[in-house]
């Protein structure tokens, strides 16, 4: 007699923000493959849905799209409220969308790009939160996971925008950890730092080895001790175990997905 394989993740629902491509689609196909409903958001709404369509090519009625700036809390309120509506509930907030912004000294950086790059990387995460959270408490078991950076972690020149706001969502998520445990809600919440991953977010790189893409690899992988990148599925599966219930006694944590990077 068969027993039918239950998902890690089964009968639980996803709002994932910058979906469209990446960390994000990696994260959502984790997720629906492992029995959730996601909701994969983007600005480009035309690849969000692509997904959502392939997801649910694969498997029915597990995948819904939604165009989201996240910059804007109208669309805040409004994408959550939709998301519900479609999946009937939100036991999983995963806060992926960001940017890098311009790479440039101090004295060089200019208002408007530090200014771009805070929105988007880190108050785009308090909106989340503070959207989702009544909606995460209502599941009766929520997890809020925070894509931040090693950059959050360790600082470089010329990306002070970056580290700042990547930094700022460590301690952001630590803070929102405490507030849901002191006030007995059954929220977690946990942060994931990411070294270099095969994203598009390495594009800058490759463009400055002359658009040789294993140029651009090599040379990144030289400070870290695995001696590669990683790839998108490295970070999704930590995603994975945080939006479990397998992490259940698991908050306020942050997760290094970087080769060894940051043990040196």
């Amino acid at each position: 007699m068969s027993i039918a394989r239950k998902g890690r993740v089964e009968g639980k629902t996803a709002l994932i923000t910058g979906a469209a491509g990446g960390l994000g689609q990696a994260m959502a196909w984790m997720l629906a493959r492992e029995g959730a409903k996601v909701a994969v958001t983007d600005m480009d709404l035309a690849g969000a849905e692509a997904l959502a369509a392939a997801i649910n090519a694969e498997i029915a009625g597990s995948a819904f799209a939604f165009a989201q700036d996240v910059t804007d809390e109208g669309q805040w309120a409004s994408v959550v409220e939709a998301a519900v509506q479609a999946m009937g509930g939100l036991s999983i907030l995963i806060n992926n969308a960001g940017i890098g912004g311009q790479f440039v000294w101090a004295e060089q950086d200019s208002l408007e790009n530090w200014r771009t790059v805070q929105a988007v990387n880190i108050e785009s995460i308090m909106l989340g939160c503070k959207y989702a959270l009544p909606h995460l408490r209502a599941s009766g078991a929520g997890s809020i996971v925070n894509i931040s950076s090693v950059a959050g972690l360790a600082a470089a020149p010329g990306m002070g925008a970056y580290n700042a706001t990547k930094a700022a969502v460590w301690m952001y998520t630590k803070t929102v950890a405490l507030e849901c445990a002191k006030a007995e809600w059954n929220v977690r919440a946990n942060s994931v730092h990411p070294v270099f991953i095969k994203t598009p977010i390495l594009d800058p790189f490759i463009a400055m080895a002359g658009g040789d893409e294993d140029r651009a690899h090599e040379r990144l992988a030289r400070g870290i001790p695995l001696k590669r990148i990683g790839e998108p599925d490295d970070v999704a599966y930590c995603v994975l175990y945080l939006a479990s219930d397998e992490s259940k006694f698991v908050t306020g944590s942050e997760f290094k997905i970087d080769g060894g990077m940051l043990a040196q």
